[in-house]
Order: C-alpha cells, then sequence, then structure tokens
C-alpha cells in the first residue's frame, strides 16, 4: 500500500535507503525506511540513519520551508516495503562474521545499531515526540528499533517479537532495556526467552503496543493522534522527560548489553547457526514475495 500524506512536502532525498516527507500542518517529519534489498538492518541502511538522525540533532527541532522555519513537532518512524516494518539483523552478515570469529566485526555492527537508535531515544536533544508506525512484521532489531520512539501505533494484521532465542541467542541491542522500562523485566524475560510471534492486540493487551489501528489505517491513526494531542503536548512531552529523568536509557547501559550480545553470539554451536540459516531462507523468502507485491501495485 503506498503512503498517502496531505498537505506535506517532499523533502530532497539524500539517502539510499529512506524517503522523508514533512506535513507542516501537523508538523511531522515522517521517515519512511524504503530498501531495495531484504528489509533489515543491513550497514546501509544503518548509515542513512545515522545520517538522518544527526540532520534532525543538528536542526535544533526545526525545518527551513520557503525560507521559513517550521518546527518538527512529531518524528514517525515507519517503512515503505508492503506488510514488512523490519525484519531484524541481517542474519546472513550474523552467519558469516560467526563462523569467522571475528569478535571485532560483530561489535563494530552491534554499536552503530545501538548508536542510531540513542538519538531517538533522545528526542533528538529537541523539543518533539517520536512514534513508531508498524503496518506489518517487526522483529527482533526490527522491533527494537520500533520501541525506541515514545508511541508505538501498529496496524492490527501487524506480527512483532524476538525470534533469536530459536537459534539460541537473544535480542541484543536495546530490546531488554526498553520492554522493561515499558512493560516491566517480567514480561520483557517472558517475550524473549519465549521467541513468540505476538500480534498487535496481544502486545496492546501487554502495554507494548499504545494503539492498534485497522489495516490501511495507519497513517490515520498517527494524523488522529496528533490532532488529539494538539492542546496537551507540552504536557506530554514533559511528562516524556520526567521518565527519562527517572529511568534514563543510557549509552554505556546498552553497550554492555549488547558486549554480552556478542560474547554470546560467538558461542553458537554449529547447529545453532543452521537454525540461523534457516531465517536467514525466511527472509530472502519474504522479501521475493514482498516485491512481487510491490511490483504489482506500481504495475
Amino acid at each position: 500500500m503506498k503512503i498517502v500524506f496531505r498537505n506535506d512536502q517532499l523533502l530532497e532525498s539524500k539517502y539510499s535507503q529512506l524517503s522523508t516527507r514533512f506535513d507542516p500542518d501537523a508538523g511531522i517529519l515522517w521517515t519512511l525506511v524504503d530498501q531495495d534489498s531484504v528489509p533489515c538492518v543491513t550497514p546501509e541502511l544503518l548509515q542513512d540513519l545515522q545520517d538522518h538522525h544527526k540532520e534532525i540533532e543538528g536542526s535544533g527541532g526545526s525545518l527551513l520551508i520557503d525560507g521559513q522555519r517550521q518546527p518538527i513537532r512529531y518524528s514517525v518512524l515507519a517503512s515503505r516495503t508492503p506488510g514488512v516494518f523490519n525484519l531484524g539483523g541481517q542474519l546472513s552478515l550474523f552467519r558469516q562474521l560467526i563462523r569467522n570469529m571475528d569478535r571485532a566485526s560483530l561489535l563494530h555492527y552491534a554499536t552503530w545499531c545501538i548508536d542510531v537508535i540513542m538519538p531517538r531515544i533522545n528526542h533528538f536533544s529537541a523539543p518533539l515526540a517520536t512514534i513508531s508506525l508498524i503496518q506489518g512484521d517487526a522483529l527482533g532489531g526490527g522491533l527494537e528499533a520500533a520501541l525506541a520512539s515514545d508511541v508505538i501505533i501498529a496496524e492490527r494484521q501487524s506480527q512483532m517479537g524476538f525470534p533469536e532465542i530459536l537459534f539460541n541467542l537473544f535480542p541484543g541491542m536495546g530490546a531488554y532495556s526498553l520492554v522493561a522500562r515499558k512493560i516491566g523485566p517480567t514480561l520483557a524475560e517472558k517475550m524473549i526467552l519465549s521467541g513468540k510471534i505476538y500480534s498487535a492486540e496481544e502486545l496492546h493487551a501487554m502495554g507494548l503496543v499504545d494503539i492498534v489501528a485497522e489495516q490501511g489505517e495507519g497513517e490515520n491513526a498517527v494524523l488522529e493522534y496528533v490532532r488529539k494531542q494538539e492542546h496537551r503536548s507540552n504536557g506530554f512531552l514533559a511528562v516524556q522527560k520526567a521518565r527519562n529523568r527517572f529511568n534514563p536509557v543510557t549509552h554505556q547501559e546498552l553497550l554492555d548489553i549488547t558486549t554480552i550480545w556478542v560474547d554470546a553470539a560467538l558461542k553458537l554451536s554449529e547447529r545453532d547457526l543452521k537454525v540461523m540459516d534457516r531465517f536467514v531462507r525466511s527472509q530472502e523468502k519474504l522479501f521475493a514475495q514482498q516485491s512481487e507485491v510491490r511490483n504489482q501495485q506500481i504495475a
């Protein structure tokens, strides 16, 4: 489904894996992951997101549109891949680095991931709120990226979870820290250790998803949320600041946990890696299916 925006402007794109739009009426900066490969966390996507996040931070929370400064009130992260938000880490890369026992490269990738999500966790050091719009599968690192936002809006058909335990690993780039702060460590460990894939409704009942929208209505749900927040956005931002002060997610905490992930990854057996191989094939198969859907839509 093609995303349709109202009263917005297409921003000049400098990225190969992202497209961006700004709605000046609502103050929404849309960041749309738009990959030309398996929709997972590739180095190319990480580079684009890192550059984009630095630009938002450097803007001070506003954009220059037609010679005037327009405030960014909301940063919305979404995907243009039909049925997929993001499938998580680039497992084909993990498999190669683990088999080569390349600890330095694994740690570099994992650290890069947390360096990318930290600005979003910190609201880009600007007076704005962050929203993740999930319109399909959000797995592993993809769900971790979504959870870096203040508000999670998911369409009803979306499937989310952390399947890493099925190949004897765990999601190590923010999952424990972000889920535990939102719904508690007991439920965080249950999610991580079960490997279960949850529906949007199940995660809404648990408190991890804030709003469930009908299929195809995610963008409208974002606009409706923003409209309702119009007269209380100052209070909302103040509460987010208070929460971050009370229980901050620090870069050091994420780095310590991702180092644990790297050490655990290097202990995987060949049997574990063969299970990972099956997930790699699943990612590739899903990408092929979604590419066919997208080509049909373009035609």
